[in-house]
């Protein structure tokens, strides 16, 4: 008995064929890169993963590019901050498409895995990226001096993100731009919630408590932000069938303050007694 046909794989997870890399590809970016990255197979092919994680990284440069070229025709030279770089992807890549080719600027990345650090050093060096660094440094340690900052992370886990945005907060940073990971610290406050409180039961169960935990952390976060004078968006990245880290929340900075948002902040608080994120200690309503 013959086995049962296989349905064919969706067309933005299959493999690609040297020849057809370049329909995946954004306008300046090399394969060259990819190689450096081992996105690209040695013969040139791209395989269903390294696919599916360079779609991720070109959709939220693709998001970015508008942002990004604001803060590029600003007179002082643009710092770009990968926080929490990993391997540097990121990074590199958003070097390529914008630092490079603004002849001005720098791209630094924060990572506090020294042989990451390492790898991806050799990697900026192996391309010729002369104006980009990374640091061994946790990103809640890291102070740069800069007038003109975007901060970026993707996919920092817990609470690396909002070290990121508290980082560009810090800095009065012109872009922020996040894609979050795994993020607990809300839900095991919220565990601590009495069971009688009326809106317990949103959370009564683990498995709902950390999506509930997940999506009020991200509307905390964009309100934070917009209390600071950003203006923010949330956005899906890609399709769910890529990631279910799936979220970017992208800030611009247009004014001092909001005090409307500094108010729903409030509000919103006030609904969640005993909830503990340590983004609201620092830069929380009162702040």
């Amino acid at each position: 008995m013959s086995a049962p046909a296989r349905p064919h794989d969706p067309p933005a997870r299959r493999a690609l064929s040297a020849n057809e890399v370049s329909a995946d590809l954004l306008n300046g970016q090399s394969r060259a890169l990819l190689h450096a990255l081992h996105l690209l197979t040695p013969d040139g092919k791209l395989n269903a993963d390294a696919r599916r994680k360079l779609k991720q990284i070109n959709h939220f440069a693709g998001l970015l590019r508008p942002a990004l070229h604001t803060a590029l025709d600003l007179a002082e030279p643009l710092t770009l901050v990968d926080a929490g770089t990993g391997n540097g992807y990121l990074g590199l890549l958003l070097y390529e498409l914008f630092i490079g080719p603004a002849g001005a600027g720098e791209v630094i990345g924060l990572e506090s895995n020294g042989q990451l650090v390492d790898r991806a050093t050799s990697r900026a060096r192996h391309m010729g990226f002369d104006r980009m660094r990374f640091v061994a440094t946790r990103v809640a340690e890291f102070d740069p001096i800069a007038r003109n900052l975007a901060v970026v992370a993707l996919h920092a886990c817990d609470t690396a993100t909002d070290d990121a945005i508290a980082l560009g907060l810090r800095r009065e940073a012109k872009v922020v731009a996040v894609v979050p990971c795994c993020q607990a610290e809300l839900a095991h406050s919220l565990s601590a919630v009495r069971a009688d409180h009326a809106l317990a039961p949103l959370w009564r169960f683990p498995i709902l408590r950390r999506g509930f935990a997940a999506h009020l952390t991200n509307v905390l976060r964009a309100l934070v932000l917009e209390c600071h004078g950003y203006q923010v968006t949330v956005t899906e990245l890609v399709g769910w069938e890529h990631s279910f880290k799936n979220e970017l929340i992208l800030a611009r900075k247009v004014q001092r303050g909001n005090s409307q948002a500094r108010n729903q902040l409030k509000a919103l608080l006030q609904l969640f007694p005993g909830v503990r994120m340590g983004l609201l200690d620092a830069w929380g309503p009162d702040a």
